[in-house]
């Protein structure tokens, strides 16, 4: 089990992939993802345990040098997210709340996103960091309105120490039509959400 999560950005593939060498033969972690966001930069995400992940990253951010656009270190990353970057979703027939929170770079959502799940009782529907969200990224959560709206303070809190607020929204009592569009796959797809079929 994975107790620590990095994520570092850089300005260049060329650099990335060298980045990437450097981080996965210095130290035993598991890379996550290692891809292009917009705009026109190079992603590394990995986690592993705490010692690892440390020195993979401290390694990582060293290579970098002045092309490192974004970094983050979590060392006691909460699960659920863990489980989110791998696909994970906690889809339901309904929800009291729904709490969206959508920041300006991939690293500060995450960061946002453990704040959330480690503030507040909430759980983590999904999250998306992906292509056609300018490089931007999402995740929904789901509670209690009053527990939802204390997730939603704590993830703002963070991405504002980080000037990375895009937008934070609470839904209340969701209206089931709706639910079944949220976390689309990116890009867009053309047709009805998943689980409804045409008549």
């Amino acid at each position: 089990m994975a107790d620590a999560l990095a994520l570092l950005e850089v300005d260049s593939v060329a650099l990335g992939l060298r980045v990437l060498d450097a981080l996965v033969k210095r130290s035993p972690v598991t890379v996550l993802e290692a891809n292009l966001v917009e705009p026109g930069r190079f992603l590394l995400l990995f986690a592993g345990g705490v010692a690892e992940v440390e020195e993979a990253d401290s390694e990582a951010r060293e290579v970098a040098e002045g092309g490192l656009l974004d970094q983050l270190l979590l060392p006691l990353v909460h699960q659920d997210l863990l489980a989110g970057l791998r696909g994970h979703e906690a889809r339901a027939a309904d929800y009291d709340s729904l709490g969206v929170v959508e920041g300006r770079t991939v690293a500060s959502t995450l960061h946002a996103c453990d704040r959330a799940l480690k503030d507040a009782d909430v759980a983590l529907v999904g999250l998306r960091v992906a292509g056609g969200l300018a490089g931007r990224a999402y995740f929904v959560v789901h509670g209690l309105q009053h527990d939802v709206q204390a997730s939603l303070d704590a993830a703002g809190a963070v991405l504002d120490d980080r000037g990375a607020r895009h937008r934070v929204e609470c839904i209340p009592r969701p209206h089931p039509d709706m639910i079944g569009w949220i976390l689309r796959p990116a890009p867009f797809q053309p047709g009805l959400p998943q689980g409804q079929e045409r008549a």
